[in-house]
C-alpha cells in the first residue's frame, strides 16, 4: 500500500505518510535481523560489537585554571601521602632498633645472672646423663674469672 496515509484515533491532523516511515523501517529492520541458531549452540551468547563501531564521546572540556589546580591538588595529595608513608617507615624502624637493643640487653642481663660452675675435671663430663649434658653450655672462662 504505497501512498497510503496512517491517521490516529484520536486526532485527524495527526497523519503520517508512509514515504517517512519507511525509511526509518529500513533502518530499524537491518539492525534487528534475528541471525538464526548459532554454530556453537550457545543461543544465550550475544553477539559482539567491535571496539571501532564503539562511538565514542569527549570527555567534558575544562579550562586551563581547572587543570592547572587539578594537577597542583594532586601533587600535594601525592607529597603528604608520602610523608605520611615515610613517617610510618621511620616508626617501624625505631621499634625495629628498640626490640634489638631489648633482647640485647636481656641476654646480657641473663648471662650475669648465670650461676656458673666450673668443672676442672673433664671425667666428670663422661660420666654424666644425657639430660645433664644437654643443661651444659660452654662459656669463656676468661669473661667469668675477670669480673
Amino acid at each position: 500500500m504505497v501512498g497510503t496515509e496512517i491517521s490516529s484515533t484520536n486526532c485527524d491532523s495527526n497523519v503520517i505518510s508512509d514515504e517517512s516511515f519507511s525509511e526509518s523501517d529500513e533502518e530499524v529492520s537491518t539492525n534487528n535481523i534475528p541471525k538464526g541458531k548459532p554454530k556453537s549452540g550457545k543461543f544465550w551468547k550475544s553477539q559482539k560489537t567491535r571496539a571501532a563501531s564503539i562511538i565514542k564521546t569527549r570527555g567534558l572540556q575544562s579550562s586551563l585554571e581547572k587543570k592547572m589546580k587539578l594537577r597542583k591538588d594532586l601533587r600535594h595529595t601525592k607529597l603528604m601521602s608520602r610523608e605520611i608513608l615515610e613517617e610510618a617507615k621511620k616508626k617501624k624502624e625505631e621499634l625495629k632498633i628498640k626490640r634489638r637493643e631489648n633482647i640485647k640487653k636481656m641476654e646480657e642481663n641473663q648471662r650475669k645472672a648465670e650461676i656458673v660452675q666450673v668443672i676442672k675435671n673433664p671425667q666428670k663430663i663422661k660420666k654424666m646423663k644425657k639430660k645433664q649434658l644437654r643443661s651444659i653450655e660452654k662459656r669463656d672462662t676468661l669473661q667469668i674469672g675477670g669480673k
